[in-house]
């Protein structure tokens, strides 16, 4: 497993994430069966979000079922996120003061631990008030109660409002990115393209002011077709020529699919950490043996092209 050393941070964490969206119905047994093969396979850090399994509720399976000690919680990087307010009706968000503060307490109690190392604000909030972000986060970090602080699914112009305000670094914004949900990637790749679908620029070119700014960009649903679409892993009637390639590539490499999957977004020299899903021990195996794997560039292309994206 490949560690990164994380810009703007003291943090050196696995390029791989585990994140537990999913463990709110998981036994006690079977969380720390998970957490067991994440750490066995080299994974260090957690991903988790005070809306995942209710409210706070996978917060609190984890930091009921996994008893870390002084020591072993310092080996580990845990992750929560704050913002999206769930209701009756869905959703809002909300990223003032009160609602930041509120949460993160939340969550530290959740999980059972005295500190956070990364805050996201979970999805852009179109009422926010970039100084009240501020108070929050300064206050948050002076108690020592979070250590590091970052974005989630936030254009560059959003991440640049926010900057004018937020005096600690904002380290990381988690994308949405997978081989066959690949804009943030494949845009660049047919810029200035008339006509073609790839060329148009939905993000704001986040890849290309992450790595100007040293922000380190997450992958979440690294293995979705599209926005929660089902994966692509396995998919012969929509990818049959593209998970052709990964099982040759599998081969020729000694991992699965699945490595390929997440050596495709290693590979990146954006330096990508890959977000998992799964509740799987077999998958984080797998997931973490393919970020050992290097593909050429020939590999990567032939990967890239399998999947329907242009290179002209």
């Amino acid at each position: 497993m490949k560690t990164l050393e994380l810009p703007q941070t003291d943090l050196t964490a696995s390029d791989v994430v585990v994140g537990l969206m999913r463990i709110n119905d998981m036994s006690d047994e079977d969380i720390r069966a998970l957490y067991r093969a994440s750490r066995d396979a080299g994974v260090t850090m957690f991903d988790h979000a005070a809306v995942y399994g209710g409210w706070h509720g996978c917060e609190e399976r984890f930091g009921s079922a996994v008893t870390l000690s002084p020591a072993e919680r310092a080996e580990i990087v845990l992750q929560t996120k704050v913002g999206i307010r769930p209701t009756s009706n869905g959703a809002y968000f909300d990223f003032s003061y009160e609602h930041i503060i509120e949460s993160v307490h939340e969550s530290l109690t959740a999980l059972q631990t005295d500190h956070i190392d990364v805050l996201l604000l979970h999805r852009p909030d179109a009422l926010v008030e970039p100084e009240e972000v501020a108070k929050a986060f300064d206050e948050l970090h002076a108690a020592g109660k979070v250590h590091h602080f970052g974005v989630s699914n936030h254009t560059p112009g959003q991440v640049d409002l926010l900057r004018r305000s937020v005096r600690q670094p904002l380290a990381f914004n988690q994308v949405q990115l997978s081989i066959t949900h690949a804009n943030v990637i494949a845009q660049g790749v047919t810029a200035n393209m008339g006509g073609l679908d790839q060329s148009i620029d939905r993000d704001n070119d986040i890849l290309n002011h992450s790595r100007s700014n040293d922000i380190t960009l997450q992958a979440w649903s690294p293995f979705q077709k599209g926005f929660f679409d089902g994966v692509f892993l396995g998919d012969r009637e929509h990818y049959a020529e593209l998970n052709d390639v990964l099982e040759e590539l599998a081969a020729a490499h000694g991992v699965t699919p699945t490595g390929i999957a997440v050596a495709w977004i290693t590979r990146h020299p954006a330096h990508f950490q890959v977000v998992l899903g799964t509740t799987n021990p077999q998958r984080v195996r797998d997931s973490a043996a393919g970020s050992d794997v290097v593909l050429s560039r020939e590999e990567w292309y032939r990967v890239f092209t399998a999947a329907g994206h242009t290179v002209p």
